[in-house]
C-alpha cells in the first residue's frame, strides 16, 4: 500500500470493506454466462422485474456507498458513486436496454474499485488478510 494515500485499517474498517466487495461481486459479477463469457450477478436478474428490481438494485447500491461514507472517504468521491448508481438506475428504468446496459456497466464494481482507490488495496490483497 502506497504510504502516502493510506492508512492503518482496522479490523471493522477492514471487514466493512470486504462486505462491500462481496456484495458487490455478488450483484455484478457472480456467475459467467455459458459460451459468451460474460459475466452477471443478481442485479441483471432483479432488473428484468419491472420497476420493483431496479429498485431494490439502488437500495443495495446506496449501502455501499453508506459503506463507504462510514469508512470516511471523502464527499467528492461519494458523488461520483452516487452518479455511477444514479445512472445505473436511469438507464435501467428503459425496458430490455437497460437490462443489457446493467450487464455491461456494474455500478456496484466500479463504486468497490473507488473504495479500493481510495485505501490503496487490492481484492487480492483483501484476500490474504482473511
Amino acid at each position: 500500500m502506497p504510504a502516502d494515500r493510506t492508512r492503518y485499517l482496522t479490523s471493522a474498517e477492514l471487514g466493512r470493506i470486504q462486505r462491500a466487495v462481496g456484495i458487490a461481486r455478488l450483484m455484478d459479477t457472480a456467475v459467467r454466462l455459458p459460451f459468451i463469457g460474460v459475466r452477471i450477478g443478481a442485479d441483471s436478474v432483479l432488473g428484468l422485474i419491472p420497476a420493483v428490481g431496479d429498485v431494490a438494485g439502488s437500495l443495495i447500491g446506496l449501502f455501499i456507498i453508506d459503506e463507504a461514507r462510514r469508512l470516511g472517504l471523502p464527499a467528492h468521491k461519494l458523488a461520483r458513486m452516487a452518479v455511477n448508481l444514479g445512472v445505473d438506475a436511469a438507464c435501467g428504468t428503459v425496458p430490455l436496454v437497460g437490462d443489457l446496459f446493467d450487464v455491461y456497466f456494474k455500478s456496484h464494481r466500479r463504486n468497490v474499485a473507488i473504495i479500493l482507490d481510495h485505501f490503496g488495496v487490492s481484492e487480492d490483497e483483501l484476500r490474504s488478510r482473511i
